[in-house]
């Protein structure tokens, strides 16, 4: 079930994302990993792109990253651009960072692993895009 716009979590982490790292970004500009990254990005908020397939390549002014791990801050929301299926090792990843939130894009939900991400004590959102909550919430109001 995706998160309604209105949950307090959701307007805070929009309102302050802080660090937020972009899983399954995309170096191709017609993927919206990417372009959720750029419009960040240009809003001023702190990105790091994320995709083992891309390691070492720039994209956006950024360097890739293989992995949570190489992310050199604390994160504060992992924002998943991967398949439902994808998303187990990616929350095990979150947890063993200690990253705060995990947020699921569009049409992103595997219930196990948000309930083992909410256990580990990590807020969630699910199938919502952070561009546009941040727009709405932190941009627009």
């Amino acid at each position: 079930m995706a998160t309604p716009v209105d949950n307090p979590q959701l307007i805070d982490l929009a309102r302050h994302p802080g660090v937020v790292a972009v899983v399954g970004f995309s170096p191709d500009p017609m993927r919206p990993s990417h372009g959720v990254a750029q419009a960040l990005i240009a809003s001023g908020v702190t990105i790091y792109l994320v995709n083992p397939m891309y390691a070492g390549q720039s994209s956006l002014g950024k360097q890739i990253l293989g992995s949570l791990a190489a992310v050199p801050e604390h994160i504060h929301i992992v924002d998943v651009f991967r398949r439902a299926d994808g998303v187990p090792p990616i929350v095990d990843e979150a947890i063993a960072v200690g990253a705060d939130a995990l947020w699921l894009q569009l049409g992103i939900f595997h219930d196990a692993a948000v309930a083992k991400a909410r256990a580990a004590g990590m807020s969630v959102v699910i199938d919502r895009c952070l561009k546009i909550e941040y727009q709405r919430y932190a941009v627009g109001g």
